[in-house]
C-alpha cells in the first residue's frame, strides 16, 4: 500500500499515470455516451445509467415526515437528471432510527410522502422534459448498533465484535432476540406497503454499512435461527425480501448490500479466513439466491463509514478523531470497483449499481462510463457528489462533462455534520446553508 495523498490531478492522463505507479486498475473512457442509454431494471426501463445514491440528510421531523430541507434536497436531486433516485434510509421501527430526525414512514405521515413523490415527479419533468420519468427507490432500514432515536446511543446488536468500543457497545449489551427479528420482518413489510402507497416504484431492504441486517450477515458467532451457518445468517434478508414481494405485487424489491466488510473473520462478511482480504464466495452465493427471489438489481457497497470509511468513501480529509488512511485513495477505489466487477461479471444479467466514485471529482464520468462499457457495473451512482452537485447527471448528459467548480472535494464535511448531530449537506458547495450548521457542531464539540 502507498501513502495517502490528496486529490491533485489536472487531467485523466495524470490519474492513469498514478494508477500505473500504484499498480491498480480503473476502467476509463472518454466516450460517455453509454451513460445516457436506457437500462432495464427488473420490469422497468431506466432512462439512463446514472444514480443518486442514498445519503442521509438527518433533516426529517420528529414524527418521521420529510422536513423543509428534505423537500429541498429531493427537489434538487429529482431535477438533476439521474435515471434512478435511491432515497435515503427510512427507519421501519422507532427504536431503529439513527437519529431523532431520521425519516420514518408511517400511516399517520403517509400524505407527506405522497407529496414528496409527486414533487419529485413534477420537478424531474420540468427540468428534463415532459417524457422524463426517473425511478424512485426508498431505502428501508434498522440502524442496529448505530441506533440513536433520542439523540443518544441506544444500540441494538446482532453480535459482539471488535467494533463494539467505537459504537458505544459494552460487554453487557444484550443481543436482539430471534423473536425480535421475527417480528421485525413484519415491520419491513408494513413499511414497504406504505412506500408503495406513497408512490415509490421500489424499496431497498438495506443490508450494508454494519446496520442491523448487514451485521446479521456476519453473525458467525451468534446462536439461534439468525446466526452461525450461511443459511441462518442470510435468513433475515432472504425471508424479508420474499415476504415483501408476496405482500406488495408490482413493487420492485431490491437491496443495497455490503459485499466486503473489511473486518477480520469471524466478525466480517465477505472476508477471507486470514487477514482482511475479500472472499466473495458467500456474497456471490447470496446474490444468486436474491436473483432467484426476483430481485431486479443490486446496489453494491463495502466497508463501514463509521469504522473504516476510507474503504467505501475515499477522502482527502477524515472526520474529527479518525486517522489518515494507510493507503492511497486510488487503491481503496480500485479495490471497491474490482469487488463490484467480480459480482457483476458473475451475474451479468443482474443490473448492479457501482459506488464509491465521488473522490474522482470531475473525472467521475470517464471512470463511470469505463465501468459500464467494460461490464464492471450496469449503473453508477454518486452520493457525496450528489450532495455537492445535485445536477451532476444532467451536466454529464447534456454537456458531456462535470464542472470542477461544483464537484465534491471529499472533505468529509457532510459526514462530520452527521457525527455532530446536525442536518447534513455540502459545507463547500452549499456553504450558505450548511456552513453555519457545520460550524455550530464543531463549536459544540470544542
Amino acid at each position: 500500500m502507498a501513502a495517502h495523498e490528496r486529490f491533485h490531478y489536472a487531467s485523466l492522463d495524470a490519474v492513469q499515470q498514478d494508477c500505473a505507479r500504484l499498480g491498480v486498475s480503473l476502467p476509463m473512457t472518454e466516450d460517455l455516451s453509454i451513460l445516457a442509454t436506457p437500462c432495464a431494471f427488473g420490469s422497468v426501463t431506466l432512462p439512463n445509467r446514472l444514480v443518486v445514491q442514498p445519503m442521509e440528510g438527518c433533516d426529517g421531523e420528529a414524527d418521521g415526515r420529510p422536513g423543509p430541507l428534505t423537500l429541498r434536497r429531493y427537489a434538487r436531486f429529482a431535477g438533476g437528471g439521474a435515471g434512478l433516485l435511491w432515497a435515503e434510509a427510512c427507519a421501519v421501527v422507532p427504536e431503529g432510527r439513527a437519529n431523532p430526525r431520521q425519516l420514518m414512514l408511517t400511516r399517520e405521515n403517509l400524505d407527506a410522502y405522497k407529496a414528496l413523490v409527486a414533487q419529485m415527479h413534477e420537478t424531474a419533468r420540468r427540468a428534463m422534459g415532459p417524457n422524463f420519468s426517473p425511478f424512485f427507490v426508498l431505502q428501508l432500514t434498522h440502524s442496529g448498533r448505530y441506533s440513536k432515536p433520542a439523540g443518544v446511543p441506544a444500540p441494538l446488536i446482532a453480535h459482539h465484535s471488535p467494533i463494539d468500543a467505537s459504537s458505544h457497545v459494552d460487554a453487557g449489551t444484550p443481543l436482539v432476540s430471534d423473536d425480535y427479528l421475527d417480528r421485525l420482518q413484519d415491520a419491513y413489510v408494513t413499511s414497504a406497503l406504505l412506500a408503495q402507497e406513497a408512490g415509490f416504484h421500489g424499496v431497498d431492504v438495506k443490508a450494508c454499512h454494519r446496520y442491523l441486517i448487514s451485521e446479521l450477515l456476519a453473525s458467525f458467532t451468534r446462536d439461534g435461527r439468525y446466526g452461525g451457518s450461511y443459511e441462518n445468517r442470510t435468513r433475515f434478508l432472504r425471508e424479508t425480501i420474499a415476504q415483501v414481494r408476496a405482500a406488495a405485487p408490482g413493487l420492485l424489491v431490491t437491496t443495497r448490500m455490503n459485499l466486503y466488510d473489511a473486518l477480520a473473520y469471524p466478525f466480517g462478511w465477505g472476508m477471507a479466513r486470514e487477514g482482511i482480504a475479500p472472499d466473495l464466495s458467500e456474497p456471490l452465493q447470496l446474490i444468486g439466491a436474491l436473483a432467484a427471489l426476483g430481485v431486479p438489481g443490486l446496489n453494491t457497497t463495502v466497508g463501514n463509514p463509521y469504522y473504516n470509511p476510507h474503504v467505501n468513501r475515499p477522502y482527502d480529509k477524515p472526520v474529527s478523531g479518525r486517522p489518515v488512511p494507510n493507503e492511497h485513495p486510488l487503491e481503496s477505489l480500485a479495490r471497491f470497483l474490482a469487488i463490484t466487477r467480480t459480482a457483476q461479471q458473475a451475474y451479468p444479467q443482474l443490473p448492479m449499481v457501482g459506488s464509491g466514485y465521488s473522490w474522482l471529482r470531475q473525472f467521475f464520468p470517464q471512470i463511470a462510463a469505463g465501468a459500464v462499457t467494460q461490464g464492471w457495473a450496469t449503473l453508477v451512482g454518486g452520493g457525496r457528489l450528489a450532495f455537492a452537485y445535485p445536477d451532476f447527471a444532467r451536466d454529464i448528459l447534456q454537456h458531456g462533462a462535470l464542472d470542477p467548480r461544483k464537484v465534491c472535494l471529499a472533505c468529509s464535511g457532510c459526514t462530520q455534520i452527521m457525527r455532530d448531530g446536525g442536518m447534513s449537506g455540502c459545507t463547500i458547495r452549499d456553504a450558505q446553508l450548511y456552513g453555519p450548521i457545520f460550524k455550530a457542531g464543531r463549536t459544540a464539540e470544542a
